[in-house]
Formats: C-alpha cells, structure tokens, sequence
C-alpha cells in the first residue's frame, strides 16, 4: 500500500524558509519520479518541482532559483527546501509518486 507523508510545513514571514518532507513508504521508491504540487484556495493544483529516479530535477519557473527538491533514497524520502518565500506561495503542498499517488499535502502560510 503506497503511502505518502508530507511535513514541515507552517507560517512564516516573506522572506523566510521551510523545509518540507515526504516521507514514503509500500513501494521501491528509489525507482519513481516523485513531485511536489500545491493548490493555493481557487486556484488549480500545480506543479512545483519534480525528482527523477536518477536524480535530474524540473522546476516551475515562478519558484526557480528559490526552492531545491531532492531525495534520499536511503530513508525512501523527498524533501522541498524553499528559501526566499514570498506571499504568493501560501498554498497546500503535496507529494506525488508518479502523479498516481498523492500524499494529503501540509500547508504552507506566507505572511507577516
């Protein structure tokens, strides 16, 4: 049974960082795509950042240069370490393998 545990998420002041995690488990994770999408309220889900299995890595170009993804395949976890937040991030954040699998996301607040 594919799991998917997202953390880490939080209020923070523009400007400020968190690192979110999603920690995996019921598959061979090392051999997945993973992703990070978030859904801010009226808006459609979208992409953040993705994870190959090989390590090659894809980004929304509103948080290029801010945000890194990146994984250990030794603890079967994704992490999101955002830097730079700006208002416009407040949002859910969710893990996906595969986009076939999704975690029930961590929300992320953006404000002074």
């Amino acid at each position: 049974q594919v799991q998917l545990v997202e953390s880490g998420g939080g209020l923070v002041q523009p400007g400020g960082s968190l690192r979110l995690s999603c920690a995996a488990s019921g598959f061979t994770f090392s051999r997945y795509y993973m992703s990070w999408y978030r859904q801010a309220p009226g808006k459609q889900r979208e992409l953040v950042a993705g994870v190959t299995s090989g390590g090659n890595t894809n980004y929304a170009d509103s948080v290029k240069g801010r945000f890194t993804i990146s994984r250990d395949n030794a603890k079967n976890t994704v992490y999101l370490q955002m830097d730079s937040l700006k208002p416009d991030d407040t949002a859910v954040y969710y893990c996906s393998r595969n986009l076939d699998s999704w975690g029930r996301g961590t929300q992320v607040t953006v404000s002074s």
